[in-house]
């Protein structure tokens, strides 16, 4: 059983060694700020603070110049759909990219929210094609809506083929790289992408709570010009209030000293691509220790943040049942019509070579037992 921070063993419940997609294990930096009880924030200190976080994640991003940051207290769906209604607007034609569930949850926020749609469909595990997209070229689509990493799937889209494309036809690009972010390459001046989405509980490796949402001149236009639709998810509120380093509501306090923490440290460790480097290791690593085990990759275009798997005999479900109860190990499950079909391990988070391999030791003698 993996040890706790605190160096006791305690029920698997807190202690178990995490290869899912997120939540994730955090490092002892972040777990020290966590563990703190949440302090008062309408203070000139965290206001400091959260100027700061905007300015790094800006800067991690590769943000254009005049661009701005907001963190909202939602999940990263919760960002989604702030998106979906503040930078969009019912006059605009919108193309999503639909290759799994949180591409099916873009296409389900727009219609939800009558924007114009329509769907650009991908094959679970398939990499988008120049054909798919140029069948919309010249068709007066203003806006684009894609997850980076379709996380359901494991499957990395080809960034720079949709941001030609975009940049061809003049179409703003809202991305979500809520598993991407720090995982796998991402400049978002080089896409021109108008919104980049990222999550606090995925390679940020925190507590959940804060979605970020990183904003380019032009979104930030769109947000001032677009009447309100909403009050929790509100652009407009986030922006005026993070000019003096607040949040409109209370925020998930702890969650946001934590991503202080987290991303002073990244720039101490040599920054954002050494930790991006860090992750493709771990994936590259898990990747080649599988080899001659009874496993096919479940896409054709793999993130470094999770290794989508098809077991060869089926049974993805009892794979993770006994993982969870008889190796105290938690790998992702697969929902939908796959559930029994795909599991997925992930590579972000505080995961080491070590913990690759104990999670190899378990495969293999599950695979003594007959058990894949």
């Amino acid at each position: 059983m993996r040890l706790c921070p605190s160096g006791h063993k305690t029920s698997y419940k807190t202690c178990m060694l995490n290869f899912t997609v997120g939540p994730v294990m955090s490092d002892d930096v972040v777990l020290k700020v966590g563990g703190r009880s949440a302090p008062y924030f309408r203070t000139p200190e965290f206001s400091e603070i959260m100027k700061e976080n905007e300015s790094l994640i800006l800067k991690y991003m590769y943000a254009p110049k005049n661009s701005r940051c907001v963190f909202l207290t939602t999940s990263g769906t919760g960002a989604m759909e702030s998106c979906v209604m503040n930078i969009l607007n019912d006059k605009d034609k919108v193309l999503v990219v639909n290759g799994g569930s949180f591409g099916q949850r873009f296409v389900e926020m727009c219609e939800l929210h009558h924007r114009s749609m329509t769907e650009i469909k991908c094959e679970f595990g398939h990499q988008i094609k120049a054909e798919q997209l140029e069948q919309f070229s010249g068709q007066g689509y203003t806006a684009f809506l894609v997850n980076m990493d379709e996380t359901s799937s494991g499957t990395l889209y080809d960034m720079m083929l949709i941001s030609a494309f975009c940049k061809k036809e003049g179409i703003m690009l809202i991305v979500d790289a809520i598993s991407a972010f720090i995982a796998d390459e991402l400049n978002m001046e080089e896409l021109h992408a108008s919104a980049v989405i990222t999550g606090s509980q995925k390679a940020l490796a925190l507590h959940p709570g804060i979605a970020v949402i990183a904003l380019a001149p032009d979104a930030l236009k769109r947000i001032e010009e677009n009447p309100e639709v909403c009050m929790y998810l509100s652009l407009k509120l986030a922006l005026k209030n993070g000019e003096r380093g607040q949040t409109p509501f209370t925020p998930a306090v702890n969650t946001l000293l934590e991503l202080h923490a987290r991303l002073k440290n990244i720039e101490t460790d040599g920054g954002i691509e050494a930790e991006r480097k860090r992750v493709a290791v771990i994936a590259e690593d898990f990747r080649k220790k599988i080899s001659d085990l009874p496993f096919t990759p479940a896409t054709e275009s793999p993130s470094n943040c999770v290794t989508s798997l098809r077991p060869v005999h089926g049974g993805a479900k009892e794979i993770i049942r006994i993982m969870k109860d008889e190796y105290n190990i938690w790998i992702c499950p697969n929902g939908g019509a796959l559930a029994d079909e795909v599991f997925r391990v992930g590579h972000i988070g505080n995961i080491t070579l070590e913990d690759n391999q104990t999670l190899i030791n378990a495969f293999e003698d599950m695979q003594k037992r007959n058990l894949l």
